[in-house]
């Protein structure tokens, strides 16, 4: 088996770091580079900056030289919004992004640019790691910073999907900071579980499964040319069945938006 080479922006997230993480693991399968901005960063989580490349993904030629020769890209980049001051006491704390930073600049240009590039260069697989909400225009998170996130990410997927290279998108509910592999994950389209979640249960899922959604994404053919959303059932769900099967689980997702 060959190994395949892939690069993964915003590798400094708190998400992106654990699929970085996660691909060192399995290093019989994969090379993994990571693309990022910050070197103090990558050093606090990774100890090293070796197998990183620092850059902007709005600098075009940096992004090129990342990734060359690579088989597969993935996206978590994702604009991050700044409170603009400490809120006085009952008043709500205001947001804004810093320049360059928009969710327009990062979520549709900035992904843009990499489409375009994987493109150019032949890359064979992109997963995009968005978020659940993009159906609908009056969702608060739009309302941050007027930044329209989930807008700007929702075009961002459509560009994806008309650009001819083969995908994977993964609109995960609510981030939570819990261990991973004790859920059973549920997946589905458009908003459906967010605006009628099965039983009522929270529309949220650990950051480790949606990075090992990722992984798996890389490795099993099921996963390619589909676009989907997770959520999980509690960990203390009755009725909750560990997911393990995630060939099973992407053959239950369809193409498209």
């Amino acid at each position: 088996m060959s190994i395949k080479k892939v690069l993964v922006t915003g590798a400094t997230g708190r998400t992106g770091s654990l699929v970085v993480k996660k691909l060192h693991q399995l290093s019989e399968q994969f090379e993994v580079f990571g693309f990022a901005r910050n070197e103090e960063k990558i050093k606090e989580l990774f100890g090293s900056d070796d197998g990183f490349v620092m850059g902007n993904i709005n600098d075009k030629a940096t992004l090129k030289s990342a990734l060359k020769e690579c088989d597969s890209l993935v996206i978590l980049t994702s604009a991050v919004p700044k409170m603009k001051a400490p809120p006085k006491e009952g008043e709500r704390p205001e947001f804004d992004f810093e320049p360059g930073g928009t969710p327009e600049e990062v979520d549709y240009i900035g992904q843009k640019n990499q489409i375009d590039i994987a493109k150019e260069l032949g890359i064979n697989h992109i997963v995009l790691v968005g978020s659940m909400g993009g159906t609908n225009p009056n969702h608060p998170l739009n309302k941050i910073g007027n930044g329209n996130i989930l807008i700007w990410k929702r075009k961002a997927e459509d560009y994806l999907i008309n650009s001819g290279i083969n995908y994977t998108i993964i609109r995960a509910g609510g981030l939570l900071n819990e261990p991973g592999g004790k859920r059973e994950l549920l997946v589905g389209k458009n908003d459906t579980l967010l605006e009628n979640p099965p039983n009522g249960i929270p529309t949220s899922i650990p950051r480790e499964d949606v990075a090992e959604l990722v992984v798996q994404a890389l490795i099993k053919p099921e996963a390619k040319n589909k676009a989907f959303d997770v959520i999980s059932k509690p960990e203390d769900d009755a009725s909750a069945v560990v997911t393990e099967d995630f060939s099973a689980l992407f053959e239950q997702t369809t193409p498209g938006l």
